[in-house]
């Protein structure tokens, strides 16, 4: 979609209310993946079909929603941030599914995940010059965002678990590092010349995990350091504070000129 001298994005301004909905999105998407892999399929350590059931589960959902979006003709908010949900949904029962039920934990599923991520990425950018998010207007960009963002999604889990678990910095040690990278981040943004498409990539993939360590601190058992909150609960709880930012915080088009130039945090 143009309107002369801009071509308008199929996804949002990458702006401060953007990245308040990612976060909430991605603790959404640990609560919601928990509440259907480990209440309702009962998935545990020993249990391990519940991972699988719950990824094919989420597939299906997030595939016939990325269908939807490629298909639709302009940026539609509602079905945009239902996808990113379904893909950080998908993410957290994947990564679940990489490191436990396949067994090559949570160092191999990471590692595993973040070359595939590369590799979309440097398809994308051999394919159309950039990975810049404003440049997400043509179905076949769109698929390699999608394709990036599930795997920056179940990436960013895996991180976290393996954080949290592998080198035991715990939920709060975990948000503690990852919220400091971010800040790191911003700092780079507004006070360096380094990429924004790199530093964009980068808060996506870290932001997922400081979403995810919210919903553990939300609904794991206090033993481990939660606040044993009901799951379902806290997903309706979640979902609902999304829907009421979507409606009060301003969701338009991302765009960029048809001369790509650096504008945001997403080009």
């Amino acid at each position: 979609m143009t309107d002369g001298s801009h071509t308008y994005s199929k996804v949002p301004e990458v702006t401060l209310g953007f990245w308040l909905i990612k976060i909430l999105a991605t603790t959404l998407g640990e609560t919601g993946g928990d509440t259907v892999t480990m209440t309702w399929l009962k998935a545990d350590v020993t249990v391990n079909s519940g991972y699988l059931v719950g990824s094919a589960i989420f597939l299906t959902l997030l595939l016939a929603l990325v269908i939807a979006q490629i298909v639709t003709r302009k940026f539609q908010p509602f079905l945009y941030w239902a996808t990113i949900v379904a893909s950080t949904t998908f993410g957290t029962t994947m990564a679940d599914f990489a490191d436990r039920s396949l067994g090559i934990g949570y160092t191999g599923g990471s590692s595993l995940l973040l070359a595939c991520l590369l590799a979309v990425l440097l398809a994308w950018h051999w394919s159309e010059g950039t990975v810049s998010v404003n440049t997400v207007s043509t179905p076949r960009v769109e698929a390699f965002y999608w394709a990036a963002i599930i795997l920056s999604q179940t990436l960013g889990t895996a991180l976290g678990d393996w954080l949290a678990d592998t080198v035991e910095f715990g939920f709060g040690g975990s948000a503690l590092i990852f919220g400091a990278a971010l800040v790191i981040i911003a700092g780079l943004y507004f006070w360096t010349n380094v990429s924004h498409v790199a530093l964009f990539w980068t808060a996506f993939i870290l932001t997922r995990r400081l979403g995810a360590t919210l919903g553990d601190f939300l609904d794991k058992p206090a033993s481990e350091g939660g606040l044993a909150l009901s799951r379902p609960i806290a997903s309706l709880v979640i979902a609902a504070f999304i829907v009421a930012c979507i409606i009060v915080l301003p969701q338009r088009a991302g765009r960029h000129p048809e001369v790509l130039k650096p504008a945001s945090m997403g080009d």
